[in-house]
Protein backbone atom coordinates (compact mmCIF):
# COMPACT_ATOMS: atom_id res chain seq x y z
CA UNK A 1 0.00 0.00 0.00
CA UNK A 2 1.40 3.56 -0.98
CA UNK A 3 0.81 5.80 2.12
CA UNK A 4 1.82 9.09 2.92
CA UNK A 5 2.51 10.59 6.21
CA UNK A 6 2.10 14.54 6.83
CA UNK A 7 4.15 15.02 9.61
CA UNK A 8 6.95 13.76 11.48
CA UNK A 9 5.93 14.10 15.00
CA UNK A 10 5.63 11.55 17.46
CA UNK A 11 2.72 10.06 16.12
CA UNK A 12 3.82 10.47 12.38
CA UNK A 13 7.46 8.61 13.23
CA UNK A 14 5.41 6.17 15.52
CA UNK A 15 2.99 5.52 12.32
CA UNK A 16 5.67 5.31 9.91
CA UNK A 17 7.94 3.04 12.34
CA UNK A 18 4.34 0.60 12.21
CA UNK A 19 4.18 0.83 8.90
CA UNK A 20 7.52 0.52 6.99
CA UNK A 21 7.91 -2.89 8.84
CA UNK A 22 5.25 -4.13 7.26
CA UNK A 23 6.18 -4.04 3.38
CA UNK A 24 4.01 -0.64 2.52
CA UNK A 25 5.56 2.00 0.49
CA UNK A 26 5.85 5.30 2.72
CA UNK A 27 6.73 8.65 2.35
CA UNK A 28 6.61 10.98 5.21
CA UNK A 29 6.36 15.01 4.65
CA UNK A 30 7.70 17.31 7.50
CA UNK A 31 9.15 21.26 7.37
CA UNK A 32 11.55 19.69 9.66
CA UNK A 33 15.07 18.43 7.76
CA UNK A 34 16.44 17.01 10.77
CA UNK A 35 13.76 15.03 11.89
CA UNK A 36 13.45 14.19 8.73
CA UNK A 37 17.23 13.02 8.03
CA UNK A 38 16.70 11.13 11.75
CA UNK A 39 13.89 9.47 10.06
CA UNK A 40 15.13 8.02 6.95
CA UNK A 41 18.51 7.00 8.60
CA UNK A 42 16.44 4.65 10.97
CA UNK A 43 13.71 3.24 8.39
CA UNK A 44 13.13 2.32 4.60
CA UNK A 45 11.20 5.11 3.26
CA UNK A 46 10.87 8.37 1.68
CA UNK A 47 11.10 11.50 2.99
CA UNK A 48 9.82 15.20 1.35
CA UNK A 49 10.55 18.73 2.96
CA UNK A 50 7.82 20.98 2.62
CA UNK A 51 4.87 22.03 3.82
CA UNK A 52 2.40 19.14 3.78
CA UNK A 53 -0.67 20.89 2.53
CA UNK A 54 0.59 22.78 -0.57
CA UNK A 55 -0.38 20.95 -3.92
CA UNK A 56 3.35 21.23 -5.24
CA UNK A 57 4.86 18.99 -2.44
CA UNK A 58 1.55 16.62 -2.15
CA UNK A 59 2.16 15.86 -6.03
CA UNK A 60 5.93 15.79 -5.30
CA UNK A 61 5.04 12.79 -2.46
CA UNK A 62 2.97 11.09 -4.99
CA UNK A 63 -0.38 11.99 -4.03
CA UNK A 64 -1.73 11.11 -7.44
CA UNK A 65 -1.35 7.23 -7.26
CA UNK A 66 -1.11 7.36 -3.53
CA UNK A 67 -4.10 4.95 -1.80
CA UNK A 68 -3.89 6.85 1.33
CA UNK A 69 -3.01 10.29 2.78
CA UNK A 70 -2.69 10.52 6.62
CA UNK A 71 -2.12 13.97 8.19
CA UNK A 72 -1.01 14.36 11.54
CA UNK A 73 0.50 17.54 11.29
CA UNK A 74 0.58 19.67 14.68
CA UNK A 75 -1.82 22.20 12.87
CA UNK A 76 -5.33 21.42 12.63
CA UNK A 77 -6.05 23.44 9.85
CA UNK A 78 -2.97 21.95 7.58
CA UNK A 79 -4.31 18.52 8.29
CA UNK A 80 -7.88 19.45 6.83
CA UNK A 81 -5.93 21.48 3.92
CA UNK A 82 -3.90 18.73 2.65
CA UNK A 83 -7.10 16.25 2.86
CA UNK A 84 -9.08 19.04 0.55
CA UNK A 85 -6.59 19.15 -1.98
CA UNK A 86 -5.32 15.48 -1.95
CA UNK A 87 -9.18 15.32 -2.71
CA UNK A 88 -9.44 17.89 -5.04
CA UNK A 89 -6.55 17.51 -7.06
CA UNK A 90 -5.34 13.96 -6.72
CA UNK A 91 -8.42 12.05 -6.20
CA UNK A 92 -6.67 10.26 -3.45
CA UNK A 93 -8.74 7.66 -2.08
CA UNK A 94 -8.59 7.79 1.45
CA UNK A 95 -7.78 10.76 3.76
CA UNK A 96 -7.36 10.73 7.57
CA UNK A 97 -6.57 13.89 9.27
CA UNK A 98 -5.47 14.45 13.24
CA UNK A 99 -8.39 17.37 14.71
CA UNK A 100 -7.31 18.87 18.20
CA UNK A 101 -9.68 21.33 18.57
CA UNK A 102 -12.62 20.63 20.17
CA UNK A 103 -14.03 23.85 17.90
CA UNK A 104 -14.04 21.67 15.23
CA UNK A 105 -14.51 18.38 16.80
CA UNK A 106 -18.25 20.05 18.01
CA UNK A 107 -19.37 20.57 14.12
CA UNK A 108 -17.82 17.03 13.31
CA UNK A 109 -21.50 15.92 11.23
CA UNK A 110 -21.59 19.01 9.57
CA UNK A 111 -17.88 19.85 8.70
CA UNK A 112 -16.73 16.79 7.94
CA UNK A 113 -18.01 15.67 4.22
CA UNK A 114 -17.21 15.16 0.93
CA UNK A 115 -18.82 18.18 -0.51
CA UNK A 116 -17.83 20.19 2.34
CA UNK A 117 -13.71 19.23 4.43
CA UNK A 118 -13.25 15.71 2.50
CA UNK A 119 -11.87 13.80 5.62
CA UNK A 120 -12.81 9.97 5.50
CA UNK A 121 -11.87 9.58 9.53
CA UNK A 122 -11.42 11.96 11.79
CA UNK A 123 -8.64 10.92 14.76
CA UNK A 124 -8.73 13.33 18.50
CA UNK A 125 -6.02 12.25 20.01
CA UNK A 126 -7.34 13.76 22.86
CA UNK A 127 -10.41 12.33 23.00
CA UNK A 128 -9.23 9.08 22.48
CA UNK A 129 -6.92 9.05 25.85
CA UNK A 130 -9.88 10.31 27.65
CA UNK A 131 -12.34 7.47 26.44
CA UNK A 132 -9.09 4.74 27.10
CA UNK A 133 -8.65 6.22 31.03
CA UNK A 134 -12.48 6.60 31.44
CA UNK A 135 -12.44 2.56 30.60
CA UNK A 136 -9.01 1.76 33.21
CA UNK A 137 -11.42 3.61 35.70
CA UNK A 138 -14.92 1.91 35.06
CA UNK A 139 -12.33 -1.31 35.43
CA UNK A 140 -10.70 -1.03 38.68
CA UNK A 141 -7.68 -3.40 38.86
CA UNK A 142 -7.54 -3.49 35.00
CA UNK A 143 -4.38 -2.27 33.30
CA UNK A 144 -6.06 -2.28 29.69
CA UNK A 145 -9.53 -2.94 28.67
CA UNK A 146 -10.07 -2.84 24.51
CA UNK A 147 -13.69 -3.06 23.17
CA UNK A 148 -14.48 -5.76 19.62
CA UNK A 149 -17.41 -6.38 18.25
CA UNK A 150 -19.79 -3.07 18.82
CA UNK A 151 -18.51 -3.66 22.29
CA UNK A 152 -19.58 -7.53 22.36
CA UNK A 153 -16.31 -9.04 23.30
CA UNK A 154 -13.40 -7.48 25.57
CA UNK A 155 -10.01 -7.99 25.88
CA UNK A 156 -8.71 -7.23 29.63
CA UNK A 157 -5.04 -7.13 30.53
CA UNK A 158 -4.71 -7.71 34.69
CA UNK A 159 -1.12 -8.21 36.82
CA UNK A 160 -1.01 -11.55 38.49
CA UNK A 161 0.32 -10.52 42.29
CA UNK A 162 1.32 -12.36 44.95
CA UNK A 163 -0.95 -14.21 46.99
CA UNK A 164 -3.93 -12.88 44.09
CA UNK A 165 -5.84 -16.07 42.98
CA UNK A 166 -4.35 -16.06 39.69
CA UNK A 167 -0.81 -17.03 40.84
CA UNK A 168 0.25 -20.90 41.26
CA UNK A 169 -2.88 -21.86 39.43
CA UNK A 170 -3.06 -23.64 35.94
CA UNK A 171 -5.44 -22.48 32.93
CA UNK A 172 -6.78 -25.18 32.87
CA UNK A 173 -8.29 -24.59 36.42
CA UNK A 174 -10.29 -21.57 35.01
CA UNK A 175 -13.72 -23.44 33.85
CA UNK A 176 -13.81 -24.78 37.55
CA UNK A 177 -13.23 -21.44 39.23
CA UNK A 178 -15.80 -20.02 36.96
CA UNK A 179 -18.13 -22.12 35.92
CA UNK A 180 -20.95 -19.93 34.47
CA UNK A 181 -18.97 -17.70 32.59
CA UNK A 182 -16.67 -18.82 29.38
CA UNK A 183 -13.28 -16.86 29.53
CA UNK A 184 -9.74 -17.35 27.72
CA UNK A 185 -6.28 -15.98 27.89
CA UNK A 186 -5.43 -14.86 25.16
CA UNK A 187 -1.76 -14.09 26.20
CA UNK A 188 0.57 -14.24 28.54
CA UNK A 189 3.69 -12.02 29.09
CA UNK A 190 6.17 -12.45 31.59
CA UNK A 191 9.51 -10.54 32.06
CA UNK A 192 8.03 -8.71 28.94
CA UNK A 193 8.28 -12.10 26.92
CA UNK A 194 5.25 -13.80 25.53
CA UNK A 195 4.45 -17.22 26.34
CA UNK A 196 1.66 -19.04 24.41
CA UNK A 197 -0.98 -20.18 26.91
CA UNK A 198 -1.67 -23.89 27.24
CA UNK A 199 -3.89 -26.06 29.58
CA UNK A 200 -0.96 -26.57 31.56
CA UNK A 201 0.28 -23.05 31.96
CA UNK A 202 1.42 -22.12 35.58
CA UNK A 203 0.58 -18.54 36.56
CA UNK A 204 3.42 -16.73 37.72
CA UNK A 205 3.42 -13.65 40.39
CA UNK A 206 4.18 -10.22 38.27
CA UNK A 207 2.74 -12.27 34.80
CA UNK A 208 0.61 -9.96 32.74
CA UNK A 209 -2.30 -11.63 31.39
CA UNK A 210 -4.68 -11.08 28.59
CA UNK A 211 -8.09 -13.05 29.01
CA UNK A 212 -10.62 -12.07 26.33
CA UNK A 213 -14.42 -12.90 27.38
CA UNK A 214 -18.25 -11.37 26.46
CA UNK A 215 -18.41 -7.94 27.42
CA UNK A 216 -20.69 -8.44 29.69
CA UNK A 217 -18.48 -11.04 32.01
CA UNK A 218 -15.82 -8.97 32.48
CA UNK A 219 -16.35 -7.37 36.08
CA UNK A 220 -17.37 -11.15 36.86
CA UNK A 221 -13.50 -12.51 35.41
CA UNK A 222 -11.54 -9.55 36.83
CA UNK A 223 -13.20 -10.23 40.02
CA UNK A 224 -12.61 -13.95 40.01
CA UNK A 225 -8.73 -13.42 38.23
CA UNK A 226 -7.55 -10.47 40.22
CA UNK A 227 -10.04 -9.69 43.41
CA UNK A 228 -11.40 -6.69 41.71
CA UNK A 229 -10.51 -3.96 43.43
CA UNK A 230 -13.09 -1.68 45.36
CA UNK A 231 -15.01 0.87 42.74
CA UNK A 232 -13.41 4.07 42.60
CA UNK A 233 -14.98 7.00 44.37
CA UNK A 234 -12.59 9.41 44.78
CA UNK A 235 -10.15 10.71 41.41
CA UNK A 236 -7.32 14.27 41.64
CA UNK A 237 -6.48 14.95 38.13
CA UNK A 238 -3.34 17.09 37.50
CA UNK A 239 -3.68 19.48 34.36
CA UNK A 240 -6.55 21.06 32.98
CA UNK A 241 -5.93 21.04 29.01
CA UNK A 242 -8.02 19.79 26.91
CA UNK A 243 -7.27 16.15 28.30
CA UNK A 244 -7.80 16.74 32.09
CA UNK A 245 -10.40 19.21 31.25
CA UNK A 246 -12.49 16.61 29.12
CA UNK A 247 -11.16 13.56 31.31
CA UNK A 248 -13.12 15.66 34.56
CA UNK A 249 -16.30 16.69 32.24
CA UNK A 250 -17.22 12.46 31.75
CA UNK A 251 -16.52 11.59 35.36
CA UNK A 252 -17.84 14.67 37.39
CA UNK A 253 -21.33 12.78 36.95
CA UNK A 254 -20.29 9.41 38.68
CA UNK A 255 -16.94 10.31 40.74
CA UNK A 256 -16.07 12.81 43.08
CA UNK A 257 -13.47 15.06 41.29
CA UNK A 258 -10.65 17.32 42.20
CA UNK A 259 -8.62 19.04 39.24
CA UNK A 260 -5.45 20.93 39.55
CA UNK A 261 -3.85 23.41 37.28
CA UNK A 262 -0.87 25.34 37.37
CA UNK A 263 -2.16 28.22 35.28
CA UNK A 264 -4.36 31.01 37.39
CA UNK A 265 -5.95 31.78 33.76
CA UNK A 266 -7.01 28.80 32.78
CA UNK A 267 -7.92 27.28 36.50
CA UNK A 268 -10.40 30.22 36.12
CA UNK A 269 -11.81 29.17 32.54
CA UNK A 270 -12.02 25.50 34.34
CA UNK A 271 -14.16 26.81 37.87
CA UNK A 272 -16.59 28.20 35.14
CA UNK A 273 -16.46 25.28 32.45
CA UNK A 274 -17.34 22.37 34.90
CA UNK A 275 -20.30 21.93 37.39
CA UNK A 276 -19.09 19.05 39.66
CA UNK A 277 -15.22 19.17 39.60
CA UNK A 278 -13.69 21.06 42.55
CA UNK A 279 -10.26 23.28 40.77
CA UNK A 280 -7.64 24.54 42.50
CA UNK A 281 -4.72 26.78 41.10
CA UNK A 282 -1.37 25.20 41.96
CA UNK A 283 1.37 22.57 41.50
CA UNK A 284 0.70 19.23 42.19
CA UNK A 285 4.41 19.14 43.22
CA UNK A 286 3.62 20.96 46.36
CA UNK A 287 3.92 18.53 48.69
CA UNK A 288 1.50 21.11 51.08
CA UNK A 289 -0.89 20.90 48.40
CA UNK A 290 -1.33 17.64 48.39
CA UNK A 291 -1.76 17.08 51.74
CA UNK A 292 -3.97 19.88 52.07
CA UNK A 293 -6.23 18.47 49.81
CA UNK A 294 -6.45 14.95 51.78
CA UNK A 295 -3.94 12.87 48.64
CA UNK A 296 -4.46 9.72 50.73
CA UNK A 297 -7.97 9.18 50.33
CA UNK A 298 -7.82 9.73 46.39
CA UNK A 299 -8.59 6.48 45.00
CA UNK A 300 -6.82 7.26 41.58
CA UNK A 301 -4.14 10.09 40.94
CA UNK A 302 -4.10 10.75 37.66
CA UNK A 303 -1.48 13.29 35.91
CA UNK A 304 -1.92 14.40 32.19
CA UNK A 305 -0.25 18.00 31.72
CA UNK A 306 2.05 18.40 29.07
CA UNK A 307 5.14 17.50 30.86
CA UNK A 308 6.12 14.30 31.55
CA UNK A 309 8.63 14.70 34.06
CA UNK A 310 6.13 16.64 36.20
CA UNK A 311 3.26 14.07 35.26
CA UNK A 312 6.34 11.65 37.13
CA UNK A 313 7.19 13.44 39.83
CA UNK A 314 4.05 14.36 41.14
CA UNK A 315 2.52 11.60 40.86
CA UNK A 316 5.36 9.73 42.53
CA UNK A 317 4.83 12.17 45.06
CA UNK A 318 1.09 11.24 45.41
CA UNK A 319 1.92 7.80 45.69
CA UNK A 320 4.17 8.15 48.39
CA UNK A 321 1.62 10.12 50.64
CA UNK A 322 -0.88 7.60 50.09
CA UNK A 323 -2.51 7.65 46.94
CA UNK A 324 -4.12 4.57 45.80
CA UNK A 325 -3.39 4.22 42.33
CA UNK A 326 -1.24 6.51 39.71
CA UNK A 327 -2.07 7.00 36.46
CA UNK A 328 0.32 8.83 34.14
CA UNK A 329 -0.01 10.37 30.72
CA UNK A 330 3.82 10.26 28.68
CA UNK A 331 5.00 11.92 25.44
CA UNK A 332 8.38 10.14 25.68
CA UNK A 333 8.28 6.26 24.63
CA UNK A 334 11.60 5.99 26.36
CA UNK A 335 10.23 6.94 29.44
CA UNK A 336 7.39 4.63 29.18
CA UNK A 337 9.22 1.32 29.94
CA UNK A 338 10.97 3.20 32.72
CA UNK A 339 8.49 3.78 34.88
CA UNK A 340 5.53 1.42 34.24
CA UNK A 341 4.99 -1.55 37.08
CA UNK A 342 6.75 0.75 39.13
CA UNK A 343 5.49 3.36 42.02
CA UNK A 344 3.40 4.39 39.19
CA UNK A 345 0.52 1.80 38.29
CA UNK A 346 -0.12 2.69 34.84
CA UNK A 347 1.75 4.60 31.89
CA UNK A 348 -0.60 6.05 29.33
CA UNK A 349 0.64 6.64 25.59
CA UNK A 350 -0.92 8.62 23.48
CA UNK A 351 0.92 7.76 20.57
CA UNK A 352 0.31 4.20 21.66
CA UNK A 353 -3.92 5.48 22.04
CA UNK A 354 -3.31 7.07 18.50
CA UNK A 355 -1.73 4.66 16.44
CA UNK A 356 -4.36 1.71 17.54
CA UNK A 357 -6.87 4.06 16.18
CA UNK A 358 -4.99 4.61 13.03
CA UNK A 359 -4.40 0.79 12.26
CA UNK A 360 -7.62 -0.48 11.94
CA UNK A 361 -7.80 1.91 8.44
CA UNK A 362 -4.30 1.06 7.10
CA UNK A 363 -4.74 -2.82 7.20
CA UNK A 364 -5.04 -5.37 4.46
CA UNK A 365 -8.06 -7.95 4.52
CA UNK A 366 -10.97 -6.47 6.01
CA UNK A 367 -9.65 -6.04 8.92
CA UNK A 368 -12.34 -4.31 11.37
CA UNK A 369 -10.42 -2.98 14.58
CA UNK A 370 -6.75 -3.11 15.49
CA UNK A 371 -5.44 -1.94 18.94
CA UNK A 372 -1.30 -1.59 19.92
CA UNK A 373 -0.54 -3.37 22.55
CA UNK A 374 2.50 -3.57 25.50
CA UNK A 375 3.91 -0.24 23.59
CA UNK A 376 3.42 -1.32 20.42
CA UNK A 377 5.27 -4.94 20.63
CA UNK A 378 1.88 -6.90 20.11
CA UNK A 379 -1.48 -6.12 18.95
CA UNK A 380 -5.34 -7.44 19.51
CA UNK A 381 -7.17 -7.60 15.55
CA UNK A 382 -10.62 -7.50 14.77
CA UNK A 383 -11.17 -9.07 11.34
CA UNK A 384 -14.26 -9.99 9.28
CA UNK A 385 -14.30 -14.07 7.27
CA UNK A 386 -15.18 -13.72 3.79
CA UNK A 387 -15.63 -16.15 1.04
CA UNK A 388 -16.19 -19.89 1.61
CA UNK A 389 -14.41 -23.05 1.92
CA UNK A 390 -13.20 -22.97 -1.64
CA UNK A 391 -11.94 -19.16 -1.35
CA UNK A 392 -11.12 -18.88 2.41
CA UNK A 393 -7.92 -20.58 4.44
CA UNK A 394 -10.56 -19.78 7.55
CA UNK A 395 -14.17 -20.33 6.58
CA UNK A 396 -15.29 -23.36 6.95
CA UNK A 397 -12.79 -24.42 8.93
CA UNK A 398 -12.40 -25.76 12.83
CA UNK A 399 -10.00 -23.69 14.81
CA UNK A 400 -7.66 -26.03 15.27
CA UNK A 401 -7.30 -26.61 11.66
CA UNK A 402 -6.19 -23.27 10.19
CA UNK A 403 -2.23 -22.57 10.05
CA UNK A 404 -2.05 -19.24 12.16
CA UNK A 405 0.86 -17.70 12.22
CA UNK A 406 3.05 -18.01 15.11
CA UNK A 407 2.45 -16.01 18.13
CA UNK A 408 -1.31 -15.72 16.51
CA UNK A 409 -4.29 -16.65 19.19
CA UNK A 410 -7.71 -16.99 18.12
CA UNK A 411 -9.51 -15.36 21.34
CA UNK A 412 -13.23 -15.29 20.41
CA UNK A 413 -15.77 -15.01 17.42
CA UNK A 414 -19.00 -12.71 17.48
CA UNK A 415 -21.60 -14.11 15.14
CA UNK A 416 -24.31 -12.06 15.16
CA UNK A 417 -25.52 -11.11 18.76
CA UNK A 418 -23.45 -14.52 19.31
CA UNK A 419 -20.43 -14.65 21.13
CA UNK A 420 -18.21 -17.56 21.28
CA UNK A 421 -14.80 -17.92 23.08
CA UNK A 422 -12.65 -19.96 20.94
CA UNK A 423 -11.94 -23.45 21.23
CA UNK A 424 -10.13 -25.98 19.28
CA UNK A 425 -13.19 -27.60 17.28
CA UNK A 426 -15.04 -24.01 16.92
CA UNK A 427 -15.92 -24.23 12.84
CA UNK A 428 -15.35 -19.96 11.14
CA UNK A 429 -18.52 -19.30 9.42
CA UNK A 430 -18.58 -16.38 6.71
CA UNK A 431 -19.42 -13.04 8.50
CA UNK A 432 -18.00 -14.28 11.75
CA UNK A 433 -15.71 -11.08 13.12
CA UNK A 434 -12.67 -12.93 14.80
CA UNK A 435 -10.84 -11.22 17.28
CA UNK A 436 -7.02 -12.65 17.83
CA UNK A 437 -4.34 -11.77 19.72
CA UNK A 438 -0.91 -11.67 17.98
CA UNK A 439 2.40 -11.29 20.61
CA UNK A 440 4.69 -9.91 18.31
CA UNK A 441 3.22 -7.49 15.28
CA UNK A 442 5.86 -9.31 12.55
CA UNK A 443 3.68 -11.57 11.68
CA UNK A 444 0.36 -9.05 11.20
CA UNK A 445 1.06 -9.46 7.40
CA UNK A 446 0.55 -13.04 7.72
CA UNK A 447 -2.38 -12.47 9.64
CA UNK A 448 -3.69 -10.12 6.73
CA UNK A 449 -2.61 -12.60 4.30
CA UNK A 450 -4.80 -15.33 6.17
CA UNK A 451 -8.11 -13.60 5.88
CA UNK A 452 -8.06 -12.32 2.53
CA UNK A 453 -10.35 -14.96 0.47
CA UNK A 454 -8.93 -15.89 -3.23
CA UNK A 455 -10.68 -16.78 -6.14
CA UNK A 456 -7.24 -19.14 -6.67
CA UNK A 457 -7.46 -20.95 -3.02
CA UNK A 458 -8.62 -24.70 -3.15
Amino acid sequence: MKIIILGAGQVGVTLAENLASENNDITVVDIDVNRLRELQDKLDLRVIQGQGSYPRILREAGAQNADMLIAVTNSDEINMMACQVAYSLFNTPNRIARIRSTEYIFETAKLFQPEVIPVDYLISPEQLVINYIYQLIEYPGALQVINFADKKISIVAVNAYYGGPLVGNALSSLPERMPHINTRVAAIFRQDRPIRPQGSTIIEANDEVFFVAASQHIRAVISELQRLEKPYKRIMIVGGGNIGAGLALKLEKNYYVKLIERNKNRATELTEMLNNTIVYYGNASDQELLAQEQVEQVDVFIAVTNDDEDNIMSAMLAKKMGAKKAMVLIQRSAYVDLVQGGVIDIVISPQQVTISALLGHVRKADIVSVFSLRRGVAEAIEAIAHGDESTSKVVGRKIKDIKLPSGTVIGAIARGDEVIIANNNAVIQQGDHIVMFITHKKFVPDVERLFQPSPFFL
